[in-house]
């Protein structure tokens, strides 16, 4: 970015996250999340979608609103590497950077261009926080953007995801169109990855929801689901 040059926040994520622990580590993981782009007051103009539907998937270009600072650093401790290793920011994810931004890749699900909110994106597997300015929009082409022969370097897909076991009355006290959903959140594992503790009782915010879990070696159990009036967990 040119200096002296300002983005401009053209929308904003809505999503079942109001806090940041939870939010699966990168976009697509989940497929079963639903979130909905809400454009600002300036830009909610049908125009600006025009030929939108045609494609299957999308980038939003975002920011790390909540991890503001005025410095950066040259290296960071990657929380996949247990938080023991620096590595360099350019060589990562963290969103610790010079410049806060964040890149996502998201299914489109639909296109409602008459709501009281103006034109809205229906997306799905978004890894945002409810809230994140969105600063541009762009289709995915998978010609020029997908790369199947691109090597993974420190960050390789996890051998297996965890099993969830949400006993009837648990799920009882989630409501029906959120299960799948956040069973795939739990299965991808919301801790740090360098906490090991079995007796140690997680706190996560979800779709209204204070989820409260264990994980003991490759099991996660959902030991309490409760109304969240705070929106915040832990």
């Amino acid at each position: 970015m040119e200096e002296g040059t300002g983005l401009k926040v053209i929308a904003r994520m809505e999503s079942q996250f109001p806090t940041k622990f939870g939010i699966p580590r990168q976009s697509g993981l989940v497929e079963e999340l639903r979130s909905t782009v809400t454009f600002e007051p300036e830009y909610r103009c049908p125009d600006a979608l025009r030929g939108i539907e045609g494609f299957s998937h999308l980038w939003l270009i975002w920011g790390f609103s909540e991890n503001r600072r005025e410095t950066w650093s040259p290296t960071v401790r990657p929380p996949r590497l247990g938080g023991n290793e620096r590595l360099g920011v350019f060589a990562t994810r963290s969103p610790f950077r010079p410049n806060g931004l964040g890149l996502s890749c998201v299914k489109l699900e639909r296109v409602e261009l008459s709501t009281p909110k103006g034109p809205v994106l229906h997306v799905s597997g978004a890894d945002l926080m409810d809230g994140t300015p969105i600063y541009d929009i762009k289709p995915y082409v998978p010609y020029a953007d997908c790369r199947p022969e691109a090597s993974e370097g420190f960050a390789p897909a996890p051998a297996e995801t965890l099993k969830v076991v949400i006993s009837p009355e648990m799920e009882g006290r989630i409501p029906p169109e959120r299960v799948q959903a956040l069973r795939g959140v739990l299965a991808w594992d919301p801790r740090p990855h360098y906490q090991a503790d079995p007796e140690r009782v997680y706190g996560m915010a979800f779709a209204g929801l204070e989820v409260r879990f264990t994980v003991d070696g490759r099991t996660l159990t959902v030991v309490d689901v409760t109304e969240n009036l705070t929106g915040k967990g832990q």
